[in-house]
Formats: structure tokens, sequence, C-alpha cells
């Protein structure tokens, strides 16, 4: 049995670029203990929303009895990732856009911690 998924979600403004915000997921579920390696954390993008994309970050669980923890600890790594990298997450909901344009400029798509495949 591959154990249980747990998931969780946020919501990043469209000035993000998608492939860094894969990395930053993906490298908050490596530093998570309690995650499996195998099968691999995923990402989807689950909505192109007004004004921001909705991530959801998938991964199984080494013990289903543990999975409020486990998510807990997540989230934070999450949120430490997203802050290392400036990158705000912009769950529920923000008020107003700065002044200048919310696009990513192609030679920002692959911003560290992303890479090229």
């Amino acid at each position: 049995a591959e154990g249980l998924m747990i998931y969780t979600s946020v919501t990043i403004g469209y000035d993000a670029p998608w492939r860094q915000v894969h990395a930053m997921l993906l490298r908050a579920a490596e530093k998570t203990p309690g995650l499996r390696a195998t099968p691999a954390p995923f990402v989807w993008q689950r909505q192109l929303a007004d004004f921001y994309v909705e991530y959801e970050l998938s991964a199984c669980i080494e013990e289903p009895r543990r999975r409020n923890a486990v998510l807990s600890e997540l989230c934070a790594n999450i949120q430490d990732e997203f802050n290392e990298h400036s990158v705000q997450i912009m769950s529920p909901h923000y008020i107003a856009d700065p002044v200048e344009a919310k696009t990513v400029p192609e030679s920002d798509w692959y911003a560290g911690p992303a890479a090229p495949k």
C-alpha cells in the first residue's frame, strides 16, 4: 500500500512564475518529515482565477495517524519556502495590485529554485 495522500493548496499571484511555485512546493515537501519519497509529491494547478492561480500539493504520508501533525509541518515549510524566495501567498484574498503590471517576463520563468528540464 502506498499510504494516505494529503493535500494542501495555496493561491499565488500571476506575477510569480508557475515553475518557481511548483519547485518551492516540492522543496517544502522534501523538508517535511513523515512524507514518503515514493510515490513522489506532485503539484496540480487547480484554478486560473481572476487574481491568482490555485496550486495544490499532494503527498503520501508514512503514518496516517500523524496526518494532522505532518500536514501542519508541511504548511509551515511552505510558508518558510515562500518567504525565503519573497513570493507572497495570497490566500484567501488580497485588496489591491501594485501599479506595475503583474506579468512574468520569459527571463524569469525559471527563477530559483526552478530549473529547466
